[in-house]
């Protein structure tokens, strides 16, 4: 009996455990997402129960993303660069569709290039879409968040965050700077009862990663480099997401989580 008992105890834990990571109920918007890292987050963040919606600029590509789900997503296709369309879009959505609950600033670019040839354009580029993006459609979710006294922001961030690689400078100040406006992010706007994190992903295998992947002398220092040998695959940061989207992550704010292999830890 007392064996009965302890199983059941244990389930019930177990159950609540589970409980703490469902985001049934929840909706989730992930720009970005009609491929790579943005389109794995998005099915994680599905299959762990919540609804999504799915940003980018390309129509077809997101209508393409989405037959990829097992259950109806919505599309919303706006510039994320662009304050204004940024803002349109998340209240014409939020007064027609209801509320935004999850957002993951994921869209990004990259430019490669040695810093004293770097394109002036180039440069303008990567600050309008991998940082001020963050500010436009964070501004923009945050506004509704506040009034409900809730919300989960997750801003994609990088190894770059913390580390400089040649060629890259400029991403690599921009990754710098999504790490420190997700701790403003939270430095402001935890007293409404968001939760403002940022996920620094190592190198994974990805199509803006695609060139170096097939470069097999880039593979193989990566692979000495960083301590779990190998490249991390997209499907490896979405327990982080979820983790960082649910209630399991209630008191954690301003935080990078990086899932990197152990590449900023080891020498």
């Amino acid at each position: 009996m007392d064996l009965l008992k302890s199983t059941e105890i244990t389930k019930a834990e177990e159950a609540m455990s589970l409980k703490l990571f469902d985001l049934t109920g929840k909706r989730a918007l992930v720009t970005g997402s009609s491929q790579g890292i943005g389109l794995a987050l998005a099915k994680g963040l599905a299959e762990a129960g919540a609804t999504l919606v799915l940003n980018g600029r390309n129509r077809d590509k997101l209508e393409a993303a989405a037959t990829e789900f097992s259950n109806p997503v919505e599309l919303l296709d706006f510039d994320v660069t662009d304050h204004a369309a940024a803002r349109a879009a998340v209240d014409e959505f939020e007064a027609k569709k209801g509320a935004i609950d999850i957002l993951v600033n994921n869209a990004g670019m990259q430019h490669r290039s040695p810093l004293e040839d770097f394109p002036a354009d180039a440069f303008e580029r990567l600050l309008q879409t991998n940082i001020a993006s963050v500010f436009h459609v964070g501004q923009a979710v945050a506004r509704h968040m506040i009034g409900r006294g809730r919300g989960k922001i997750i801003n994609i961030a990088s190894v770059q965050t913390a580390l400089a690689r040649p060629s890259i400078a400029p991403y690599t100040a921009t990754k710098g700077a999504v790490g420190n406006l997700t701790k403003g992010m939270a430095t402001d706007w935890a007293k409404h009862g968001l939760q403002c994190n940022a996920i620094a992903p190592g190198y994974f295998d990805t199509p803006l990663n695609a060139a170096l992947v097939a470069d097999p002398a880039f593979s193989a220092w990566l692979e000495k480099r960083t301590p779990a040998g190998r490249w991390g695959q997209v499907e490896e940061l979405v327990g982080a997401c979820i983790f960082l989207s649910s209630d399991a992550s209630s008191f954690v704010n301003g935080h990078i989580l990086y899932v990197d292999g152990g590449i900023t830890v080891s020498l």
